[in-house]
């Protein structure tokens, strides 16, 4: 008698996802090599880890950490809160995942859909265009306010004026991120 668990249905729309956003992605489990690999060929992983203790995956990823590179963790098992809590993100399978793993991943995807998590880059990335943009308005705004006000052309209500409007931009610019699509 064999059980073998399934792989999720939208798994290698999520893998193929990530590999449009540039993520490299590497597979750590505790399950059988053998099935680790036949897994990770079918999706399209090439780097993969079987057979692995919760230990062993907190060395693996420290290793990755080591080489300065972002490591993002998504587990769901209570032998993954270790690796979740160390990992630069981590993130949640919230559904069935366990309670250990929940409080200390950084970012719970509630529903157990793996596309969630492209879909969760899509809009970190799209905040943070938006946070440059305006953090570059208000540093333009104030320096010029700076200038003229140097320079005896603008007045203190000028300068008060000019700091609420761009207050107001910046917080008109941040609500965009609503009203954008991220899913198909």
């Amino acid at each position: 008698l064999t059980i073998a668990d399934s792989i999720k249905e939208d798994a290698q729309i999520t893998i193929d996802k990530l590999k449009a956003l540039s993520v490299k992605t590497t597979m750590l489990s505790g399950d059988k090599s053998n099935v680790v690999e036949f897994v990770a060929n079918k999706l399209g992983i090439t780097n993969f880890y079987g057979d692995l203790l919760p230990e062993d995956k907190v060395n693996k990823v420290k290793e990755i950490i080591a080489k300065n590179e972002t490591v993002c963790f998504v587990g769901d098992g209570v032998n993954d809160a270790p690796v979740v809590a160390l990992s630069n993100v981590g993130i949640a399978m919230g559904g069935l995942g366990s309670d250990a793993t929940i409080e200390t991943a950084d970012v719970v995807i509630q529903d157990d859909k793996p596309s969630k998590i492209a879909t969760a880059i899509n809009i970190g990335k799209q905040t943070k265009k938006i946070v440059w943009q305006n953090i570059t308005l208000a540093f333009a705004v104030k320096g010029i306010v700076l200038i003229l006000g140097a320079g005896g052309l603008a007045t203190m209500w000028e300068a008060v004026f000019a700091d609420v409007g761009v207050a107001l931009l910046a917080i008109l610019n941040a609500v965009r991120i609503q009203r954008m699509s991220f899913d198909e």
